[in-house]
């Protein structure tokens, strides 16, 4: 499932290249530490996006020298993520696919990345699983860091009914939380905390 924002007819909200001053700000500290932590799972090699959303990342990695290929739940975002691969001039086959039925769906890669996406989920643990076993060696997560995600949403007069909740988060993390949950299965390499978000690479097991 994917944690991209789609609006209706293909209309994307385009969170990476926001207007706003401050989202902006806050995006670009997303994408350094995202930079940062897909630096360090060398050498270049292959990867796969589980919830690629309209692409960004995956043509990041592919600009980068990675070989990628991805994964969305919801074909608007994966018709999108087509269309602005071929815009940036690299070849990342996409596919429309669900979280939880992308086991066996490809070959393992040397990096597994799934960003804003296990909030949705009603069985993260489950997911994770499919996680590791699509990798070779490592994994890269994100989740929105709580309480501050809410605070942020409420602050600029969001979702108040909801408590600052973002309409389909399901599971609310502290950066500690989800760390322990990763920790259960995974050896973390390194973590990063830019604001609103937690980050972490890390190393699959032996298995």
């Amino acid at each position: 499932m994917s944690s991209k924002v789609v609006q209706p007819a293909g209309n994307f909200y385009d969170k990476y290249n926001t207007r706003n001053p401050v989202a902006r700000a806050m995006m670009q500290g997303f994408l350094r530490s995202f930079a940062d932590l897909a630096r360090l799972a060398s050498p270049v090699g292959t990867a796969l996006e589980i919830g690629c959303g309209e692409g960004e990342l995956s043509i990041r990695l592919a600009a980068a020298g990675w070989r990628v290929q991805g994964c969305d739940i919801a074909q608007e975002a994966v018709e999108e993520a087509r269309r602005r691969a071929q815009v940036a001039g690299v070849s990342i086959p996409f596919r429309v696919l669900n979280v939880l039925d992308a086991k066996g769906e490809f070959e393992t890669s040397d990096l597994v990345v799934c960003c804003e996406v296990m909030e949705h989920l009603e069985d993260p643990a489950a997911a994770l699983d499919i996680l590791i076993e699509l990798s070779s060696d490592y994994v890269l997560v994100s989740v929105p860091r709580e309480p501050v995600w809410r605070v942020l949403n409420m602050a600029r007069g969001r979702y108040w009914k909801e408590f600052g909740n973002t309409p389909g988060h399901i599971q609310h993390w502290s950066r500690a939380s989800f760390l322990e949950l990763l920790e259960r299965r995974l050896e973390i390499i390194a973590v990063r905390s830019p604001l609103p978000w937690t980050l972490a690479l890390c190393r699959v097991k032996d298995r």
